[in-house]
């Protein structure tokens, strides 16, 4: 199977789903330019009028967006980086989110937001968030946060065919990553975590670019006889409640693995979740714990960049720390 970037996966995805359906149209800053190199290309074959520039003016456009969907067309929002979608909190959480179940049903919303999340290399404080887990509270938003280019691309084609507001999270980190990914049609489905690898001593549920950075530490530790099941959630709304507790009700343990705040986040969400499920509680042999952000602005400088992002070594630590 041929192998393409993280990249390059999502515009198959978004070119792949334009091709399918004529309702579906692209919308953002600089999408006719192909900023990052995701939108390369979709101009010359779809034209102005499916692919529009838009002003700096995110809840502008982000409520124009809401309105094409309602009124059935598939707008696809390049928010770019997804601290710009702080500009748009109404229109995503007051509006996008309520309007199918404020009308009763009779408006679908098929629109989809995705942008870049996460830091790297001297973003800065105003560049490098992962706002997902704010996101995570608002009913009636779908979240989604890929790892892979065979996940973000049949994630993404998932994203633009449901009926739904999606937010779809990529991190800056993985876009050169490269991967197996078929030519043929196919979509992951939304809502369903994938076991990266098996194991039998510790849970490691890692969102996003953890997931490598979990993998990493699991071929470590084998050589030492400790065996790593790392579970990648893919979608945070709806979760995979079931493949996260059965994984921890096999192995006793579970460290999450997320590069976002702890407080009030995914990682925490999910240890609720194990917590409240009485046979997956009934199974762990130590507390749960989390690996993420340090609870601040992401610095410019390079070093505290580093100190506060999650690594390998937290990973490690993490798990040493349950299975003493």
């Amino acid at each position: 199977m041929r192998e393409i970037s993280f990249i390059q996966a999502i515009n198959e995805a978004i070119r792949e789903e334009m091709r399918r359906d004529k309702t579906v149209f692209l919308m953002g800053e600089d999408v006719q330019l192909g900023a990052f190199g995701i939108t390369t290309g979709l101009l010359e074959e779809f034209g102005p009028e499916r692919v529009r520039n838009t002003p700096l003016a995110e809840l502008g456009f982000v409520g124009a967006a809401v309105g094409a969907a309602a009124a059935g067309m598939r707008p696809i929002v390049d928010i770019m980086i997804f601290n710009f979608s702080y500009v748009a909190m109404d229109q995503i959480v007051n509006q996008a989110s309520k309007m199918r179940y404020m009308f009763g049903g009779q408006a679908k919303l098929p629109l989809v937001i995705r942008g870049l999340a996460g830091a790297i290399g001297s973003a800065a404080a105003q560049h490098s968030d992962s706002p997902y887990g704010m996101f995570m509270n608002v009913p009636g938003l779908k979240i989604v946060v890929p790892s892979t280019p065979y996940d973000v691309k049949g994630l993404l084609k998932a994203a633009i065919r449901d009926d739904n507001p999606v937010l779809f999270f990529e991190f800056m980190s993985l876009g050169g990553l490269t991967g197996a990914v078929p030519e043929e049609d196919y979509i992951v489905p939304l809502g369903v975590a994938d076991v990266k690898r098996d194991g039998t001593d510790v849970t490691v549920v890692a969102i996003g670019p953890m997931v490598h950075k979990a993998l990493a530490v699991a071929e470590e530790l084998a050589k030492d006889g400790i065996s790593l099941e790392v579970v990648d959630p893919r979608t945070l709304a709806p979760i995979d409640k079931e493949a996260i507790t059965s994984s921890v009700k096999k192995t006793g343990r579970l460290v999450i693995a997320d590069d976002a705040p702890r407080t009030c986040g995914a990682a925490a969400e999910i240890a609720a979740l194990v917590v409240e499920d009485d046979d997956a509680f009934g199974c762990l042999d130590a507390p749960i714990q989390r690996v993420t952000r340090q609870h601040v602005p992401v610095p410019f400088s390079p070093p505290l960049e580093n100190f506060v992002i999650p690594d390998e070594g937290r990973i490690k630590t993490a798990v040493h720390k349950v299975l003493q």
